[in-house]
């Protein structure tokens, strides 16, 4: 069955193709999940806490854009609303203090995927999210800021937390490379 016939069926609240989607989708959302997740039962609970959503608003979706992002963009905010709920303290520097943060592109390339993702889900959860949201999925620290209900230059100040937490972390793994240095 094409992608069509079963978001028409799922309208109808077809338990089949409710399960086709499911089986169809849940991987993908499972590892979008975990990016935003500090561990991979939260990023179960929130793999399915997002297909409860999107069952229930599928009939909101017009056909407009991709269908992908937009169950992407549930299960994204299905996860910060979890983040909201826990409201951390927010913690602001001031812009002075936010040296380079840049990241030597070859050394990062030679350090194996899940080692930098398992650091990345091992960041507190603020410092994760906004590195996440920033890095990974492309939104402006305006947007993070909104949707994180925090200032911008919290926003700013977060990701430059986490990048240099990760860049100590990353760092001793692969001392040996000598262009991991310029991190």
């Amino acid at each position: 069955m094409d992608l069509e016939k079963i978001i028409k069926s799922c309208k109808r609240n077809n338990l089949k193709a409710q399960s086709q989607l499911y089986q169809k989708y849940k991987d993908d959302l499972y590892v979008l999940s975990l990016k935003y997740c500090s561990n991979a039962e939260e990023a179960e609970d929130n793999l399915q806490d997002s297909f409860l959503e999107i069952f229930k608003k599928i009939k909101t979706y017009k056909g407009i854009g991709s269908f992908e992002g937009w169950m992407k963009r549930i299960a994204i905010n299905k996860a910060i609303d979890k983040y909201k709920k826990v409201k951390p303290i927010s913690i602001s520097i001031n812009n002075d203090l936010l040296e380079d943060t840049s990241v030597n592109a070859k050394a990062v390339d030679s350090i194996p995927l899940d080692e930098i993702l398992q650091h990345v889900q091992d960041l507190p959860a603020r410092y994760r999210l906004v590195f996440n949201l920033y890095e990974m999925d492309g939104y402006s620290h305006k947007e993070i800021s909104k949707l994180l209900e925090i200032s911008v230059n919290t926003s700013k100040s977060n990701l430059h937390r986490a990048k240099s937490i990760l860049k100590q972390k990353l760092q001793p793994s692969r001392s040996s490379i000598n262009s991991f240095e310029s991190l």
